[in-house]
């Protein structure tokens, strides 16, 4: 059964011998190969969200999932269960005068390009209530690096979700407890279990979110590298396609861009330093050449599939106006105003999370040139920094972190450091030095380096994946 099918048909039929529906047996089923039932699929998912799950029983889900796959079939089963687990948004009467349009990043290393785009979009005439998720393994999360702002409310009810968004054009927040609430708990143990690179979850866990939330189109920015959740490019085609496929089938229009991450995003990562950057950003002080081309050719994407825009270059013209004019930075401001942010803390410059009490260098074991980044350690030495979790339960320190990450073919002389650590405690900073360390490969300063290609393909609905053009 194809996967427009199963949406159609609600998921595949039912097996005449499949009677149980105990929690346990879908597992078995699921341990085994076995064909799923629907039915008890979208049981199993429910029992998650009410709670007649146990932990150990969502762990063993998940775990299976990951070693075992699913077919499109049941990925679509899966994904429109976890909707279903909670209230579908509807904003038939909400009056607002543009398009819906949602962007979604599967995670990366300093990747703050939401908390730019979703702002100059609203700024072009879009409407983005953007249903956002929290650090997951060694990457990091848009709802910690907003909660860097004192007094930031990222869990809202929906009557509040819909008064943002029509106030400032854009709500970045958690799916509340009426939106997909499977997803809250699963995308949980997901994080501590080892299984966040299953296509199947992924796709279930962003599009169930989405879905819920009723926007009516969708870019995606799937990740591929080091720095990734999938860290080849077939995999990251893999996701790119299963995405836009049960998207595009479940009635929600999506394609997807496949983006580089060898390297963070930007030369910052860590909650409070990433969101510093991005204010930095949207007021036109500073524009790192990674972000900013992400910005415009997702921008573009997403003010086109929204009619807003009637060619790729009116897209990006509107978009670098949005943002050179402040008007990107005035709906960020009004957002964060909306959600509780202190009164003025963005345009003073506070309000955001303070220094960490010990920031030192990380230097380069001999000069060279760096040939190459393990992403992914760099995002791990932030989480054993305190800027990620290792139980579901951790609370994160937004300080801490890395800034001056050296880039790919970048010359670093004697005395330059690679990074700089931001640090809570002297034994947390020793320990990421050393991991940072680690996570440069050098090679003599003579030698040529090219930086890696920022967009390395797009995926439409029945394409296949075809290369980007950079220039849009």
């Amino acid at each position: 059964m194809s996967t427009t099918d199963a949406i159609a048909a609600g998921g595949a039929p039912e097996p005449a011998h499949a009677t149980a529906e105990l929690p346990q047996e879908l597992l078995r089923q699921l341990r085994d190969g076995l064909p799923l039932p629907a039915g008890a699929l979208r049981g199993f998912v429910q029992g998650i969200a009410d709670g007649r799950v146990g932990d150990a029983q969502v762990g063993a889900f998940a775990m299976a999932v990951r070693l075992r796959g699913l077919p499109p079939a049941d990925t679509a089963v899966l994904t429109l269960a976890m909707r279903d687990s909670g209230t579908c948004l509807d904003w038939g009467d909400a009056g607002l005068d543009g398009p819906l349009l949602d962007k979604h990043s599967t995670g990366g290393i300093g990747d703050l390009a939401s908390l730019t785009l979703g702002p100059m979009v609203a700024a072009c005439g879009g409407y983005l209530p953007m249903l956002s998720g929290r650090g997951l393994g060694h990457t990091g999360g848009t709802l910690d690096k907003l909660e860097a702002i004192a007094g930031y409310r990222s869990q809202v009810d929906l009557p509040t979700l819909r008064a943002v968004v029509r106030e400032a054009g854009i709500a970045i927040v958690a799916a509340g407890g009426d939106l997909a609430p499977a997803d809250r708990r699963l995308y949980a143990i997901r994080d501590v279990t080892a299984t966040v690179d299953s296509i199947a979850l992924i796709t279930a866990s962003i599009l169930s979110k989405k879905l819920a939330a009723g926007t009516r189109s969708l870019v995606l920015d799937v990740k591929c590298g080091s720095g990734a959740t999938m860290d080849s490019r077939e995999q990251s085609q893999a996701l790119a396609r299963s995405l836009v496929d049960v998207s595009c089938a479940a009635g929600l229009p999506c394609m997807a861009l496949l983006t580089d991450m060898q390297q963070p995003l930007t030369d910052s990562v860590g909650n409070a330093l990433e969101l510093r950057e991005a204010l930095a950003y949207l007021r036109g002080e500073k524009t790192p050449p990674r972000l900013h081309a992400l910005c415009l050719a997702l921008g573009s994407e997403m003010l086109c599939m929204g009619g807003l825009a009637g060619s790729d270059a009116d897209a990006r013209r509107q978009l670098l106006a949005a943002r050179d004019s402040g008007r990107a930075f005035e709906r960020f401001a009004k957002m964060v105003h909306a959600l509780g942010g202190r009164a003025g803390a963005l345009e003073a410059g506070g309000g955001v999370a303070g220094a960490a009490p010990l920031v030192e260098p990380v230097f380069a074991a001999m000069p060279g040139r760096v040939a190459a980044i393990d992403a992914r350690a760099l995002g791990m030495a932030v989480v054993a920094l305190g800027g990620g979790r290792s139980d579901p339960g951790d609370a994160i320190d937004p300080r801490v972190g890395l800034t001056e990450v050296a880039e790919i073919g970048a010359g670093v002389a004697a005395g330059q450091p690679l990074a700089l650590v931001h640090a809570a405690s002297r034994e947390a900073l020793a320990a990421a030095q050393q991991r940072v360390r680690a996570a440069f490969r050098m090679v003599d300063p003579g030698m040529q380096v090219a930086a890696p290609e920022l967009l390395l393909g797009r995926v439409t609905a029945g394409s296949e994946p075809a290369p980007a053009d950079p220039a849009g």
